[in-house]
């Protein structure tokens, strides 16, 4: 490693802990979208593609490598077009229902509550489950609650007995509603609001079972979206908030050009990668903005934020169905990945979920499928290697010196990102260099405690639009980063050109 003058000087107080990241900030999901549900997860029992009960095996054995904490189905913009009945009871007698958000194709619903529960038992994950608002009716969603979670004898429960499951399942994270404001039914905010607090009314906790109930909440900043739904919440008094919601979601995308033309997720210019990273990291400014509304109504931070869907959205890969939304997964994305992981460390006092979009085959996935096929995105290594952030101590860093800016179209975008935490017995930084064209020296003083020898890991390659393909799954693949030393508490290590690293230290 050279000695050159860093990039990034901070400070990391190891002995003053921060708030506990939620590892339900690395949530993942799954809509009835494209190849994610019909070729992604489900196979169906007869197809030749290794399975367990029509799940196949290969994708849920490289999704059980990320600890993956929570799945969110069925959607989405399909949530809000979704009868649940439609997916339950023998699956050749489900009706057939047209998917008009996505394709306009025609599914069998042969993938339904029961299957949808099946796969979350194989991952070890917690179910997310999205109620449809949108079209749906209050009855539905409290008939739908009572058949997941009701162990009695009351009306759902006991169909769900006909549909072969005996016990209850335990659901904690259920979704009021999905972008009312657009796909989920139109909606001012104040109309959604009176919905939703209807909605999350007769969403009942049966049993032992509680939920978390998450209020669909806004694009981007339209923090008047989060107010009004606090509103709601205080308009309640002393009544028990927790009959209403227990977290308020937004939705937040990245790419590079506009909604009409959103760039090529393998082809472009250094303008389009900078402007990409521009727009990423503007997700921290977001995550502020919401919270200073909640703070205004719940400075104890009793309620949670929810970044339900967020990730790269770019043009469809050539030849591909458009309403499938298929997308390569390049370096780039890897590198938005972590910046936005960042970012939830630094918000984890309000931040409690995260979901990025979505999970197999469509947008920023973990896994791309041809078939038999499968291979790993480079964004799938990203959250492999920051499963040591899940449920830790964030250790805040401070005291930033970054002295390599990019100008962006009058913004100066930091060159350098990172994050600290600290989980059973070990400090774990990231470390994300932005720059496509030079090395980072980054320089962390450790104070507060002792740390032992670093083991850093980076993923990396040499140039930001590489990706892995089927005829190369390996093109883009962590690997070790050398050189990385502590000196007198002081964490030095130099990161190649695009590149995100992990740094594991050993407390002393």
């Amino acid at each position: 490693m050279t000695d050159r003058a860093p990039v990034l000087d901070a400070v990391v107080d190891l002995d003053v802990p921060g708030p506990t990241i939620s590892r339900h900030v690395y949530g993942h999901f799954a809509e009835h979208l494209g190849r994610c549900v019909y070729e992604g997860f489900w196979v169906g029992e007869d197809s030749d593609i290794p399975n367990v009960g029509g799940i196949r095996t290969d994708v849920v054995e490289a999704l059980r490598e990320l600890s993956i904490p929570n799945l969110r189905w069925p959607g989405g913009c399909f949530a809000d077009t979704y009868h649940w009945r439609d997916g339950v009871g023998p699956r050749d007698e489900r009706p057939r229902i047209a998917n008009t958000h996505w394709g306009d194709v025609v599914e069998d619903n042969s993938f339904g509550t029961h299957e949808f529960m099946a796969l979350c038992e194989l991952l070890g994950t917690a179910p997310y489950v999205s109620a449809n608002v949108g079209s749906g009716s209050v009855q539905e969603t409290a008939d739908w609650v009572e058949y997941l979670t009701r162990g009695d004898d009351a009306p759902m429960a006991r169909l769900r007995r006909e549909h072969g499951r005996e016990e209850p399942w335990s659901i904690a994270l259920f979704g009021i509603g999905n972008e009312p404001w657009g796909c989920g039914g139109n909606l001012r905010a104040d109309q959604f609001a009176s919905l939703a607090r209807q909605h999350a009314t007769y969403a009942r906790d049966h049993g032992d079972n509680r939920l978390v109930r998450i209020a669909a909440g806004a694009s981007d900043d339209d923090y008047a979206w989060t107010e009004t739904l606090m509103q709601q919440i205080a308009s309640l008094g002393d009544a028990n908030p927790r009959d209403l919601f227990q977290m308020i979601s937004f939705h937040f995308y990245t790419f590079a050009g506009t909604w009409g033309d959103k760039g090529s997720a393998t082809e472009f210019t250094r303008d389009e990668y900078w402007a990409t990273m521009r727009k990423a990291l503007d997700v921290r400014r977001i995550l502020a903005g919401h919270s200073a509304v909640m703070d205004a109504y719940d400075p104890q931070a009793k309620l949670g934020l929810a970044l339900d869907e967020w990730g790269t959205w770019w043009n469809v890969e050539p030849g591909t169905n458009p309403g499938f939304l298929y997308q390569q997964n390049a370096l780039r994305d890897a590198l938005v990945a972590s910046v936005h992981f960042d970012a939830f460390h630094d918000h984890a006092r309000r931040l409690r979920l995260a979901n990025i979009a979505q999970t197999v085959n469509v947008l920023q996935s973990m896994l791309l499928t041809d078939g038999a096929r499968m291979i790993r995105t480079p964004t799938f290594h990203a959250f492999a290697m920051s499963a040591g952030h899940h449920d830790a101590t964030a250790l805040p860093v401070r005291d930033v010196a970054d002295r390599a800016r990019h100008d962006v179209g009058g913004t100066a975008v930091p060159s350098v990102s990172a994050s600290a935490s600290t989980k059973d017995g070990a400090v774990l930084v990231s470390l994300t260099n932005l720059d496509p064209d030079g090395p980072a020296t980054v320089r962390i003083d450790l104070r507060g405690r002792a740390v032992g020898s670093p083991v850093a890991t980076v993923l990396t390659a040499d140039d930001p639009a590489a990706h892995n393909t089927f005829d190369e799954p390996d093109a883009v693949a962590p690997r070790p980063l050398d050189g990385v030393r502590v000196d007198d508490g002081v964490l030095t290590a130099e990161l190649p050109p695009a590149a995100f690293a992990t740094v594991r230290l050993p407390l002393a």
